[in-house]
């Protein structure tokens, strides 16, 4: 095989578009890897026995890009056989069942890839500056603050 598809690569995507897991899934896939992780976070028709509209991303990007190449070093330091990373967080509107982020990592086996997706998103949460607002049906909108973001009053506990 060619040595692009097997030399490392970190995708990292902000975007208004809708997101496709397939895309994400395509990205990663390395013919020396037997292991493709995934997550995919979609939004919820509730909240706190609120029905939920929608949600809506904002973000700083060149700050959140930032944190997520940071992302992407971290899990090359802790799991060495990761070969792609993958992560996609969709901002603007976010329809109900739609996906808000994708993270997808290979590696040659599934223990590597597995921890490296629940790292990822699990750092991405509380690392990154994307800002999230809940539209309710018979409420007004609320921001919401992820209760892992390390600047927030919840994440210091």
């Amino acid at each position: 095989m060619s040595e692009d598809v097997d030399s490392p690569r970190d995708l990292i995507k902000l975007t208004h578009e809708k997101l496709s897991s397939d895309d994400v899934s395509t990205s990663v896939t390395c013919p020396s890897c037997g292991a493709i992780s995934m997550f995919i976070g979609t939004t919820r028709d509730s909240f706190e026995g609120k029905t939920v509209i929608q949600l809506e991303y904002e973000a700083y990007i060149p700050m959140a890009e930032s944190e997520m190449k940071k992302i992407c070093t971290s899990i090359r330091a802790k799991w060495p056989t990761v070969r792609h990373i993958c992560i996609q967080h969709r901002l603007g509107v976010v329809p109900v069942t739609e996906a808000s982020v994708m993270v997808g990592i290979s590696s040659p086996h599934r223990v590597d890839s597995l921890e490296a997706v629940r790292f990822c998103i699990d750092t991405l949460k509380a690392t990154v500056p994307i800002w999230k607002k809940e539209v309710y049906e018979t409420e007004e909108p609320s921001w919401k603050q992820n209760k892992e973001c390390l600047w927030s009053v919840a994440g210091k506990k």
